[in-house]
């Protein structure tokens, strides 16, 4: 009977770290520039009478709030592993994601209840005020999205949540400034509620992304551009296997995917375990970017008390 176990953990806790510090100074910078924006757009609302705008105050509030907790969830993610937590609290990053864009969601649902209420009873809207205030909005979102989204490498969950916030409150500041050009041409106020629609189904629409990938790690899927089933036969394809159980694969979080099995070993390669053990990092790091592995490999019946699972000679 022979077992042995590779974990395979090769990425920089330096690298990751700068990451963290490099995106805490673009999440103040952005967090400053969208408090005033909703401060803006809010108060141009309220003056102006235009809901569209209120609407998107209320997306760039969102902003806020999942900038915060994104910065926060960067921050926490990086900590380093404990007793306790032997992951660390890498998964904190995927539950401030959810909560961004369960946010995103109610924020959508309230706009609608907002504009059906404005619809029986229509409000005039002011276009001097409501332009040049969706004009600061759509600038200030132009530069935040720069500095979010600068810089190469690929990019959290958390971080991409906070992006896809900024980049559809943009688009809602385009179809706000598109609504007071028509408003000024038409004295058309019914598009004012129209537009609010058109925000409320855009940022209910931009969650569900988010929420589906968030659902996944939870419940510790495989990663969409993973199929278990390739894995499985590359594995099966190492010289030395006989064949293979107990395979699973799961993220930790939005960036780190992990894999553990059993592979029986074929006859006369009781010697070579850890030779064949290496080739199969290699091969999955090559060809699925697989960096953390727990591999046992078995000759006899291993696993007594698993009947069926383990393999015998």
């Amino acid at each position: 009977m022979h077992s042995h176990e590779s974990v395979n953990h090769s990425h920089d806790h330096h690298s990751h770290h700068a990451h963290i510090g490099g995106d805490g100074f673009k999440f103040a910078v952005v967090i400053a520039l969208n408090i005033v924006i909703t401060v803006a757009e809010y108060i141009g609302g309220v003056i102006s009478g235009s809901l569209a705008l209120i609407s998107d105050a209320g997306h760039n509030l969102s902003d806020v709030l999942s900038l915060i907790l994104g910065y926060t969830g960067e921050k926490v993610s990086g900590k380093k592993r404990t007793d306790s937590y032997t992951f660390g609290l890498k998964r904190f990053e995927v539950l401030i994601a959810f909560i961004n864009a369960f946010t995103l969601v109610l924020i959508g649902l309230y706009i609608f209840y907002e504009a059906i209420e404005r619809f029986k009873n229509p409000v005039e809207v002011d276009f001097s005020i409501m332009l040049p205030v969706a004009c600061v909005g759509l600038a200030g979102n132009l530069i935040s999205m720069f500095f979010l989204g600068h810089g190469g490498g690929e990019k959290s969950l958390n971080v991409r949540a906070a992006f896809l916030h900024l980049f559809f409150d943009a688009l809602s500041s385009v179809a706000v400034i598109a609504a007071a050009v028509i408003i000024y041409f038409t004295s058309n106020f019914w598009v004012d509620i129209v537009i609010s629609f058109f925000i409320a189904v855009m940022i209910i629409w931009s969650s569900f992304g988010i929420l589906r990938e968030s659902f996944r790690i939870f419940l510790q899927g495989v990663p969409v551009n993973i199929d278990s089933t390739e894995v499985y036969n590359y594995i099966l394809g190492i010289e030395g296997v006989d064949s293979l159980h107990g395979l699973h694969i799961w993220s930790i979080n939005s960036k780190e995917v992990f894999l553990s099995c059993h592979i029986c070993l074929s006859a006369g390669s009781a010697g070579l375990s850890d030779n064949i053990i290496k080739r199969i990092n290699s091969m999955l790091y090559d060809k699925f970017s697989i960096e953390h592995t727990a591999i046992q490999a078995e000759l006899n019946n291993f696993c007594e008390t698993h009947s069926g699972d383990c393999c015998s000679h």
